[in-house]
């Protein structure tokens, strides 16, 4: 059981490549990425250039690093680095993250099979959430991290199947693309959320924290054999997974299109299912099913990966690696996750999912500080206080996302609040410094 839930160094690059594909993209990118189209157009796009170029760093610096230190869990390096304190503040911090945004993923892909296939059958939403967390937890407990990566393949495969052959039978029934929907870059308005640098800057710092310091992705990463793998795979996986990014962003335009041609009111989100399910189309049932299917591959691995990371995170970071309770743990993440999407459910309110994505931003960025102070300067700190830094960097960034648009004359933050956070993490870290 010692190895079960973190990588063994054993696996070919291009599985791993592949599996990242899916891993990235969940039941929420199924049904948004196509859906913001009617407000951004492929503005996207902007962020996926800063996902590159993130990549890069996480390839090149981070990844000999973990190597070479030889770590289970990525925060490891922040004890080696500070001391202990440092490292269970990342640890707390992605656990919190992870525990809330895994939550409200595999609420919203719960929540829609209910709507569509459990709740017209009778099945109450407590069942179905139930049978999904069994399997969750059975599929992980059984097969740790070869299981995620093994699954994620299936499920990024199937996802791509859907997509292309819902866009095949959407396209015969609308024809040509409409290009205004296909808008790119956007260089106008900086105070505008998708302001081309906002979006680059971004992309480059999200996918940096929340891919390569971030144990539930790096953790198949770390699968790889050797250094060198390690890199092809992340490599060829941004590439594939900007493809896949313009895949879903193509379909968006055409259910759009679909949805205007045939008077469907629903937008956003509400989108697909609505095409999906409307039965307007030729092979209508052929495209509900896809659907399904899709979502359910894009959102089950998910929840499985998140609980194995937690498991090894919480065993290893706060708990000091003792393996001898890891099945328990494992079985505590998964009854933490059910009570979290319970009261989801409950609350039934979706500004506090939207709150729960915001987070992020925030759990995020000191996680981001703590590697970006620990990899650029070699000065010690006074571990004892570098939790207070890290919490005090966040609540900075709330007040100043608060009140940007009264104090920089009607300026929003986007996704740059992480960067932000970083910083503030950053200042703080400096004003610890630990003369020799």
């Amino acid at each position: 059981m010692a190895k079960d839930f973190y990588a063994t160094r054993s696996t070919a690059w291009w599985k791993v490549a592949v599996a990242m594909i899916g891993s990235c993209l969940s039941g929420v990118t199924f049904v948004s990425v196509p859906g913001m189209v009617g407000s951004v157009g492929f503005g996207y796009l902007q962020m996926c250039v800063g996902f590159f170029l993130g990549y890069l760093i996480i390839a090149f610096v981070l990844t000999p690093l973990y190597f070479r230190l030889n770590v289970v869990s990525v925060y490891e390096y922040l004890e080696q680095r500070f001391g202990v304190a440092s490292h269970k503040t990342g640890a707390w911090f992605f656990f919190l993250s992870k525990m809330l945004g895994a939550s409200v993923r595999l609420f919203l892909m719960i929540a829609t099979l209910q709507l569509l296939v459990a709740g017209p059958a009778g099945i109450p939403f407590w069942a179905t959430l139930l049978v999904v967390m069994l399997l969750e937890w059975l599929y992980t407990v059984r097969g740790g991290v070869k299981a995620v990566i093994g699954l994620d393949i299936v499920k990024t495969l199937s996802m791509l199947v859907a997509v292309i052959l819902c866009l095949v039978l959407i396209a015969r029934e609308v024809g040509a693309p409409d290009t205004s929907l296909m808008r790119v870059f956007y260089f106008d308005d900086v105070n505008h959320p998708q302001f081309f640098w906002k979006q680059l800057v971004g992309g480059l710092f999200t996918v940096v924290a929340t891919t390569g310091m971030d144990q539930d992705m790096m953790q198949r990463t770390l699968a790889c054999r050797s250094v060198g793998d390690s890199q092809k795979n992340l490599i060829v996986s941004v590439v594939l997974q900007i493809v896949t990014i313009t895949l879903f962003l193509l379909l968006g335009v055409y259910l759009y299109q679909f949805a205007a041609l045939h008077g469907i009111q629903a937008k956003g989100d509400a989108l697909f299912p609505a095409v999906a399910w409307s039965g307007l189309l030729p092979a209508s049932g052929l495209v509900a099913t896809l659907f399904i299917v899709g979502l359910v591959m894009a959102g089950f691995p998910a929840g499985g990966s998140a609980l194995t990371s937690l498991t090894t995170s919480f065993t290893i970071d706060i708990l000091g690696g003792k393996d001898s309770r890891r099945s328990w743990i494992h079985t505590g993440m998964a009854v933490l996750m059910t009570v979290c999407i319970l009261v989801f459910n409950a609350l039934n309110n979706t500004s506090v999912i939207d709150a729960v994505y915001r987070l992020a931003s925030y759990t995020y960025g000191p996680i981001l500080g703590l590697f970006s102070f620990g990899l650029c300067c070699k000065a010690p700190v006074r571990d004892k206080w570098v939790p207070m830094a890290a919490v005090a960097a966040p609540l900075l960034c709330l007040v100043l996302d608060l009140n940007s648009v009264r104090w920089f004359n009607g300026y929003h933050f986007s996704y740059e609040i992480l960067l932000m956070n970083a910083v503030f993490t950053i200042i703080g870290l400096c004003c610890l410094i630990r003369k020799k």
